[in-house]
């Protein structure tokens, strides 16, 4: 199934340069089952071969990502869960993450729209509590934007390394899942303890 969609989404981007690119992560972005580890690192090939230019890659499939975030986002703060729950399921949404990306968004608030950009399966949802919340449109594309971008640049820059290699990072997403996971749990818990450190300072009595 990986290897078919691999095969489909390379062809598209071999037909239709930039626009196929920025419509994949735009689809990405959304509860459309396209994963940005089977688009970018090919983006990433194709700017090592020189038929695309690194910077404008980049800016493309960003600005992708920002279209269809908001998609998402106007199909919750328009329609609700009845309009998402209705179009998503011919987009394989599955109601149980929707339900669980909800939860995690009341809970964390807005600043895991960035951090839900480097999180599997989250980072296609999150766009859709943060419509139904009226979150802010500026610091929801700011957040958006930034996410995104660090994301693609990382997997572009993987296949612009790897080169004729690039298809390893499809092969090992899920391990690369994990890894960024991992990483943004210890920075997590790095800056609750730094937090907690500050809070206690800021409330200890002063030294005689």
């Amino acid at each position: 199934m990986v290897e078919k969609l691999a095969i489909y989404f390379t062809y598209i981007i071999e037909q239709l340069g930039y626009f196929g690119a920025g419509f994949l992560m735009a689809l990405e972005s959304m509860v459309a089952p396209v994963p940005s580890e089977l688009v970018m690192p090919f983006v990433g090939f194709l700017a090592a071969e020189g038929k695309f230019s690194l910077g404008l890659a980049i800016l493309v499939t960003s600005v992708g990502s920002v279209i269809g975030s908001l998609i998402s986002y106007y199909m919750g703060y328009l329609g609700g869960r009845p309009l998402v729950l209705k179009v998503g399921r011919y987009l394989l949404l599955n109601r149980e993450h929707l339900e669980w990306t909800e939860r995690w968004f009341e809970r964390n608030g807005s600043w895991t729209i960035f951090v839900s950009r480097f999180i599997p399966v989250v980072r296609h949802l999150i766009s859709i509590p943060a419509g139904l919340g009226r979150m802010r449109l500026f610091p929801f594309c700011l957040y958006t934007l930034i996410g995104a971008t660090m994301w693609n640049t990382f997997l572009l820059m993987c296949g612009y390394k790897l080169r004729q290699n690039w298809t390893l990072v499809q092969q090992y997403s899920h391990e690369l899942d994990l890894i960024v996971a991992a990483v943004l749990a210890v920075c997590g818990v790095w800056l609750a303890i730094m937090h907690v450190r500050r809070a206690r300072g800021l409330v200890s009595p002063p030294a005689e």
